[in-house]
């Protein structure tokens, strides 16, 4: 596949944040058993793991505007264009030593995304799209699942956890889902929830609370390898309203309407 010079940017400063944290992934089972556990140490891997991708996207394009999870977000010069950057997704996975974690850059320009990169390091699976290109799982052209029941379907959503997120709108959700599915999945990396249903991996999606680093990469593979993705309102606002839903068009719909069925009487 052909890559444009940004988006080959994007890939690099990826694929080198990944290496770091493959090496700090590699001491946190070590520092389980520790008084002290891991969780410091995950924070500055997460932390040097953004510098890197920082430091190679400015250096690329020092006029971009950042925003990055662990960083005050730098407004560029540029106006126009703005990366978007999650150097670490995943974080609780990494920190237990599961292996299931990513790193997300996104590019926007005036507002739109239009370059996403996902890589796992743990698993050396590199998603990439661009806008108008289609979608890539290292060089494999990805397309969504064509399944067009729910009931043939394996949906993916995040999990409110301590401290986070409405548990008992989400337990109405879910109980929705299950009944009406083959199966639910619950990665631990929205990033890479969105790139199972570009795989078609997963057929569907679904999460709230979402920052827009957790999703703007995920959300253009999702788009370029033929799905649908929108907010709650069916609107296309995810990075802002932290909402997603997504599919093929007739798992897309449904799904949203399965979510959002009210709660029963009794």
């Amino acid at each position: 596949m052909a890559r444009s010079a940004l988006l080959n940017v994007m890939v690099q400063a990826a694929l080198k944040a990944g290496k770091s944290l493959s090496r700090d992934f590699g001491e946190v089972q070590n520092l389980q058993v520790s008084v002290k556990g891991p969780g410091d140490f995950v924070s500055q891997a997460d932390r040097k793991a953004e510098k890197i991708i920082r430091d190679e996207l400015l250096k690329a394009r020092p006029t971009y505007g950042f925003l990055g999870e662990e960083s005050e977000e730098i407004k560029g010069t540029d106006g126009a264009h703005r990366w978007i950057v999650d150097p670490l997704d995943g974080t609780t996975n990494f920190l237990h030593g599961i292996p299931i974690f990513s790193v997300s850059i996104a590019l926007e320009r005036n507002g739109e995304v239009v370059a996403g990169v996902v890589f796992n390091p743990a698993t050396d699976e590199l998603y990439t799209a661009e806008r108008g290109g289609g979608a890539f799982l290292n060089d494999r052209r990805l397309r969504v699942a064509s399944r067009r029941v729910l009931s043939d379907c394996v949906i993916g959503c995040g999990v409110p956890h301590l401290g986070r997120g409405n548990h008992g709108t989400f337990l109405v959700e879910l109980r929705h889902v299950m009944g009406e599915t083959a199966g639910i999945r619950r990665l631990g990396s929205a990033a890479l929830d969105l790139a199972f249903v570009a795989a078609g991996r997963f057929d569907g999606f679904w999460e709230t609370g979402l920052s827009a680093w957790d999703i703007a990469a995920g959300v253009l593979l999702v788009r370029e390898a033929g799905g649908f993705v929108s907010d709650w309102n069916g609107g296309v606002d995810m990075l802002n309203t932290g909402a997603v839903i997504c599919g093929n068009d007739h798992i897309h719909k449904a799904l949203a309407e399965v979510i959002k069925r009210p709660i029963p009487a009794r």
